[in-house]
């Protein structure tokens, strides 16, 4: 016969393990069930969330979705073919939640807490959905996963809560017609912190490489990148009409990502979207292990350089392993995925072909239309 003591152990363990979300109660008021969820980060963190997000929409027909989000992302949701609202927010900030009544459901895909957590519990949600552990006391749910790629610790948070969710599932459509410079191969020397810069100078001589060997070259980047774009072009030989930083919106930079021959970048956004759109690429990895921030699919179609050393990925100067990846192995990289990959059959892409996404039920949204809390997603 157990005693009180383990019987009392044995229920605190089943009200700490996560319930299917389908559990939670329908309110009584006739409106539609609302679901808040958190991933205030940067492009990338949103194309590594992609599966979890699809998942969610899937598992919740019906209801009402929200993303709380940077502004920007609302591109990216119409891209994903997902019908969700965005509540522009940034970081691990509360969102603008705009009803009078809380959220049924919130969602963490934002980090392991605790900034991140406070945020969603400041609205009051019916539930709340994140990882357990010292960033969510008294919140059931599974530990923060050991080191494993971003794609899958937010498809294993919903699986735990009974929701099912594809790791491969980060693919996305082109759409729209073509760009200027659709075509070109496409140099992104930028990133978001000095240690995963590459230095310009040599961003400068793969781009002379891919030059003289007759491919069209665009230099990508944000409009605050744009010095940097122009010093690359400067350095390679090249017109100013190569330079596209800070004069490609999202929705342009996508499409030339996805009508790319090659892509060359350091650990950012446009990494994803070069595996979002089987686009093939040399990535240059630094501080952060590719195993955990590189493609998570298509991997004959990407090179990840990396020399296998791990460090700040938000440092002030470029990581020292960062360094070691000299041009000619740059060089070296891009030719291979130049000869062995071939762009996928159909106009204007480099997806496979893959049947149409199927609506969400009662929903009328367009779909396919065209800062990280922590690198780490710790807080």
């Amino acid at each position: 016969m157990s005693s009180p003591h383990a019987e009392a152990q044995a229920r605190h363990q089943r009200s700490e393990r996560p319930r299917p979300l389908a559990d939670a109660a329908a309110p009584s008021t006739g409106r539609p069930q609302r679901l808040l969820v958190l991933r205030a980060l940067g492009l990338g963190d949103f194309l590594t969330a992609v599966p979890a997000l699809r998942a969610l929409e899937r598992a919740h027909p019906g209801w009402s979705l929200h993303l709380a989000a940077p502004s920007a992302h609302g591109d990216l949701l119409t891209s994903a073919g997902l019908d969700w609202r965005l509540l522009p927010t940034t970081g691990p900030a509360t969102p603008p939640w705009p009803y009078p009544d809380p959220p049924d459901t919130a969602v963490n895909l934002h980090g392991s807490g605790p900034e991140s957590v406070r945020a969603l519990r400041a609205p009051a949600p019916g539930r709340l959905v994140t990882h357990a552990g010292p960033g969510a006391p008294g919140v059931p749910g599974p530990p923060w996963p050991g080191p494993i790629h971003d794609v899958d610790i937010w498809c294993r948070l919903l699986a735990a809560h009974g929701i099912s969710a594809d790791p491969g599932d980060v693919r996305l459509p082109r759409t729209g017609g073509p760009v200027d410079a659709s075509g070109a191969a496409v140099v992104h020397p930028g990133a978001a912190f000095p240690a995963r810069r590459w230095p310009a100078d040599r961003f400068a001589a793969v781009a002379r490489h891919l030059a003289d060997r007759g491919l069209d070259v665009a230099i990508t980047g944000s409009a605050a990148e744009r010095p940097l774009a122009r010093d690359v072009a400067d350095r390679a030989g090249l017109h100013e009409r190569h330079v596209h930083a800070g004069r490609t919106p999202l929705p342009e930079l996508a499409a030339l990502v996805a009508d790319a021959p090659l892509v060359v970048c350091g650990d950012t956004g446009t990494a994803h979207l070069a595996t979002a759109y089987s686009t093939p690429s040399v990535v240059l990895f630094g501080p952060v292990d590719p195993a955990l921030w590189g493609p998570r699919i298509d991997t004959a179609r990407h090179t990840c350089l990396w020399h296998g050393r791990r460090g700040d990925p938000h440092g002030r100067e470029p990581d020292p392993g960062l360094l070691r990846i000299g041009v000619d192995e740059v060089v070296a990289a891009a030719e291979r995925m130049l000869a062995h990959n071939r762009p996928f059959s159909g106009p204007g892409t480099n997806r496979p072909p893959q049947p149409r996404r199927p609506g969400r039920p009662g929903r009328t949204g367009a779909a396919g239309a065209f800062r990280r809390e922590s690198r780490l997603v710790a807080e």
